[in-house]
């Protein structure tokens, strides 16, 4: 491998030639070797610094014009405009685990950005500090980052599979409006319910989750750009920190402004702490659909057996036939996930020192991890079961007549103490309600056909 010679303030250091890094970033390579090649520094935030440097530029350029010309503005933002696409994200090759402020990888993109943009104007341009890092601290830049690369993805990705799953659901209460089935609550029988309304449940959780996450994204919406090292703005012109906002919503189509309080911005992280609650809250509410629908597609013999889902792949390695709730599974396991992710997050939250946040990283990661794999979870389990899923109506009925807890309907005409004494002798001598009714004595048969009817439970 062919190697140059980069420079910074603490001397010399050798750079892989190809590469468009410099000191910095080698050396963040050389002293964290931790989660290499695994755990590096998630696209999205990469892609945020994309939208950030070059929202910088364009606010440097309108107020320090003697600094920002015209020709490093188009330069670098050339180069911003190849991070944004991914174009270059062989060039950013850091790890989660480095300086908890990011410090790193704000300098990795101003090395990648200056190198790039020298290499775009033919000379050496762009220095990576005084230009691509003008106005800015990676104090303000990376939390900047973190914000608009959660706002992105809450916003493209995780709120359109909601929504799509909404959708799906929508679709299967219109399918099976009249189909009455058992009621469970404590995982017990209980009264009617009709399918229809089992799946507005599930329906309506998901649309108040989305609802969450939307009120969670104005707060989270809220720049630190303009803050710099902390708080105090050292070293931005008056204006940039509005001005640089508006860039940033320019550039990514979703509305953005400056936080009010940057000495906040900088050593607080509780909006991205409750935006995760909210995704977590969906993570949550995911769990408890997907558990339902695989109880109620258990069997096919020996469960619930009420819905049938998609076969997707065989289920044993030993026994022939055997189909399992594979997609169930996997929202599952997901959501645990975002459950432990939320749990570091809210702990690295609470590790504000003074002017600084020094977990963002972690945060960051754990973060965009939780949004990409809900997203990814419940697009999959739409398409690969949602989709699919049907009435087994036949077994519905039979479930519902079987039901002991019909004796309910009967509680208006002959009072609670009598029908448990009916719900009781008919369990235990294996009998129809209407036949322990009647051997009661508390009912004739004609009466008691007369007012049981447990589709009007429903």
């Amino acid at each position: 491998m062919d190697y140059r010679i980069e420079r910074d303030s603490m001397g010399e250091i050798r750079v892989p030639a190809e590469k468009y890094w410099g000191a910095q970033t080698e050396r963040s390579i050389e002293n964290f070797r931790i989660g290499v090649g695994i755990e590096t520094m998630p696209q999205e935030i990469i892609c945020a610094f994309g939208y950030l440097k070059k929202a910088a530029a364009e606010a440097n350029y309108e107020l320090k014009k003697e600094k920002m010309t015209e020709q490093k503005l188009f330069a670098i933002s050339k180069a911003c405009d190849e991070v944004i696409s991914g174009k270059l994200l062989d060039h950013f090759p850091l790890v989660v685990w480095q300086t908890g402020s990011g410090t790193q990888s704000n300098m990795n993109a101003n090395e990648v950005i200056a190198n790039r943009a020298n290499e775009i104007a033919g000379t050496k341009l762009c220095h990576p500090n005084d230009d691509v890092n003008m106005s800015q601290s990676s104090n303000d830049t990376f939390p900047t980052a973190m914000s608009i690369s959660a706002v992105t993805a809450l916003v493209t990705k995780l709120l359109p599979a909601a929504e799509g799953l909404i959708a799906a659901f929508r679709e299967l209460e219109a399918a099976y409006p009249d189909v009455v089935k058992s009621g469970r609550t404590h995982l017990q029988d209980a009264v009617p319910i009709r399918f229809a309304q089992e799946i507005s449940g599930w329906r309506s959780s998901l649309e108040r989750d989305t609802e969450l996450i939307r009120l969670a994204i104005p707060p989270l919406s809220e720049l630190a750009l303009g803050g710099t090292a902390v708080g105090t703005g050292l070293n931005a012109p008056e204006g940039f920190a509005e001005l640089a906002a508006e860039k940033v919503s320019a550039l990514t189509g979703i509305p953005f402004s400056s936080a009010p309080n940057k000495y906040h911005a900088l050593t607080s992280k509780d909006e991205l702490v409750f935006a995760h609650g909210a995704v977590k809250a969906l993570a949550v509410d995911m769990m408890k659909i997907a558990n339902d629908v695989r109880w109620l597609a258990s069997g096919p013999r020996c469960g619930l057996g009420e819905i049938t889902i998609p076969a997707n792949e065989p289920g044993s390695s030993i026994m022939p036939g055997k189909v399992n709730p594979t997609q169930c599974e996997q929202v599952t396991m997901v959501a645990v996930q975002v459950i432990g992710n939320d749990t570091a997050i809210g702990m690295a939250a609470s590790q504000g020192n003074f002017e600084l946040n020094v977990f963002m990283p972690v945060m960051a990661y754990n973060f965009l991890q939780s949004v990409r794999l809900l997203a990814e979870s419940i697009e999959s389990f739409r398409i690969n079961c949602a989709v699919g899923i049907r009435a087994d109506e036949e077994r519905m009925r039979h479930n519902l007549y079987n039901s002991l807890m019909l004796v309910t309907a009967l509680n208006p005409y002959i009072g609670y103490e009598k029908a448990a004494k009916t719900a009781h002798l008919a369990f235990e001598e294996n009998l129809s309600l209407k036949e322990a009714c009647v051997r009661l004595g508390f009912l004739t048969a004609d009466r008691f056909d007369e007012v049981f009817h447990p589709e009007k439970m429903a």
